[in-house]
């Protein structure tokens, strides 16, 4: 398990680049690699962008069903989110971004869970699965 804490802007590059090295050992292929490296940097800059700082953590997860797989938890403590499924429709953003960061995430993960509280934070976890 390693957590890498977001707090300036070159933590998403750093947040990126543990990413990709964990899904690397893990033996992922480039192209999940790839999806992995995009979705972490997305929930990442959220992180930076919406609530200033927070953490990632990042760590092998096994499933009986499932097999192997990376997890990444993404968790701050800022403004939350008022509207999940308004945050989750594709374009939609409430700073100037393109509005991709969290359904597109979603889109390149397997699994995907959001949970925030107005005025306490968020937490989001994506996983990718071998194949």
């Amino acid at each position: 398990m390693k957590t890498i804490p977001i707090r300036e802007e070159q933590d998403i590059v750093t947040c990126r680049r543990a990413c990709r090295e964990a899904a690397r050992e893990l033996d992922f292929n480039l192209v999940d690699q790839t999806r992995i490296t995009t979705a972490a940097s997305e929930l990442a800059r959220n992180i930076y962008e919406y609530a200033g700082e927070g953490e990632v953590v990042i760590e092998q997860v096994d499933d009986e069903m499932k097999g192997t797989g990376l997890c990444l938890r993404f968790e701050d403590h800022g403004p939350g989110i008022e509207n999940i499924s308004q945050a989750l429709g594709e374009g939609w953003s409430s700073h100037r971004g393109m509005g991709l960061g969290l359904p597109g995430s979603r889109r390149l993960m397997d699994d995907f869970s959001l949970k925030s509280v107005p005025g306490e934070g968020t937490k989001v976890t994506v996983v990718k699965w071998c194949r």
